[in-house]
């Protein structure tokens, strides 16, 4: 296997936002890219990810491989690339990944690859009558104008409008975005459909506005939350998250 990117961005970009959330990752290569499924810790969140090969300068993937590594020594040395850098990746025979990054200089990591089990995960079937697709840094404003308020916050969706909704004993903040300005409201239903989400989940997800300016939010009653940021011809970074349950 080798792999070189003659722009690190976007890998570089997409490892640092999926790091937030998982900590050790298997990576399928195959001929056409690389994929990653993975869930947190915690079971509350998983991330799917797909880097195409057409973005690489060279891509030599001869048989599907897969690769496991601990995401946050990734993203520390993708970190140290550089847009102009040349990034190469190679599997080495020691069960280590080599990366190398060239441009004025050649520097070379070796990061150890994880023995670990590989369990493929699947992805669930989910079934989303309502979706938005919108300005991603919109939504991620608003999320942290939630943030403010509380731990929680629920999205609703009506045919005319989106809002993010959060509440305390004393405080709220109520966020309407208007079906219209470049916000695209698709919905089977006249009803609202709305679910409550952790905060702190959906501002590590909200990261990925760095990779895409617009973001597809799917939407159902009390169910499961879809996050969709893409690149065409690119990449895709896609989100599920787990509704909030109260305890009360």
């Amino acid at each position: 296997m080798k792999l070189v990117l003659a722009d690190p961005t976007y890998l570089r970009d997409s490892i640092g936002v999926i790091s937030e959330l998982v900590n050790e990752a298997n990576f399928k290569i195959t001929k056409e890219g690389l994929e990653l499924v993975a869930m947190d810790p915690a079971n509350v969140a998983m991330v799917m990810f797909k880097l195409l090969s057409s973005n690489f300068a060279e891509y030599d993937v001869e048989t599907e491989q897969h690769l496991s590594i601990n995401l946050a020594n990734l993203k520390q040395v993708l970190k140290r690339a550089k847009a102009n850098d040349m990034l190469k990746l190679e599997f080495s025979g020691e069960g280590k990944l080599n990366i190398e990054l060239k441009s004025d200089s050649t520097r070379t990591f070796s990061l150890p690859l994880l023995d670990v089990e590989e369990k493929e995960q699947k992805i669930p079937n989910l079934t989303f009558p309502s979706t938005v697709e919108m300005t991603s840094s919109v939504l991620a404003d608003a999320i942290e104008d939630s943030n403010i308020v509380g731990e929680s916050v629920t999205l609703s969706l009506e045919p005319l409008k989106f809002t993010v909704r959060a509440e305390s004993e004393s405080t709220h903040a109520n966020i309407e975005i208007p079906g219209e300005n470049g916000t695209k409201i698709t919905s089977s239903t006249t009803a609202k459909v709305k679910s409550k989400y952790s905060v702190e989940y959906l501002k590590k997800m909200m990261l990925g506005a760095k990779l895409s300016d617009q973001v597809t939010v799917h939407l159902n009653q009390d169910y499961p939350l879809k996050l969709e940021y893409k690149v065409i011809d690119k990449l895709s970074l896609n989100f599920i998250l787990a509704p909030r349950v109260d305890n009360d």
